[in-house]
């Protein structure tokens, strides 16, 4: 069938399944480490090693965490666009897709000869670039504020030059606004 890919298959799939539902089984229970599971194995006869096991994991866990993390993302971004809705949201997608890269990057380890990781590189540099562009635009930003409410102050001043207390009140009101701006979200 051109163009689709071909399944992988691993030592453990090619289990008997009472064997592999065995695994299954052991692999769900954290106290068991990789190791255990692959002496598990050569003790009913089957040569399977602690990486062919982590891999098995990985592969069949990949899935439901992927779910179970994109629900978490999910949540905790709807959340704080409910609390922050005028907030920059560029940063967390940056982040999202940027962990969806790295986590198929790390349980590629039998796509690498078909996976193309020029193409996944091309990626990676281009959220970096956003990166850089995005703090280039908040520098350029605060250095636009300052300037702005300089100018704003020094208009004011002109304004109530005549009362020292008045004077003193504006420049507290400004600059606890000018703090409020700069401030990360």
């Amino acid at each position: 069938m051109g163009g689709k890919k071909k399944r992988i298959t691993s030592k453990i799939d090619e289990l008997p399944e009472d064997i592999r539902i065995k695994v299954d089984f052991l692999l769900a229970d954290t106290k068991n480490s990789y190791e255990d599971i692959s002496q598990f194995l050569k003790e009913q006869g089957y040569m399977v090693s602690k990486s062919s096991v982590g891999r098995y994991a990985l592969r069949s866990n990949t899935a439901l965490q992927r779910l179970m993390e994109a629900q978490v993302q999910t949540n905790k971004l709807v959340e704080a666009i409910r609390e922050k809705p005028d907030a920059d949201y560029t940063e967390a997608a940056i982040m999202l897709t940027m962990n969806g890269l790295v986590n198929r990057m790390a349980t590629a380890e039998e796509e690498f000869d078909s996976m193309p990781l020029d193409k996944a590189g091309r990626l990676i540099a281009s959220l970096s670039r956003t990166k850089v562009y995005k703090d280039r635009v908040r520098q350029e930003m605060r250095k636009k504020a300052d300037i702005a409410f300089g100018e704003m102050e020094a208009e004011m001043m002109k304004v109530i030059k005549e009362d020292p207390e008045s004077v003193a009140h504006l420049k507290t009101i400004l600059q606890k606004a000018k703090e409020r701006m700069m401030q990360d979200d």
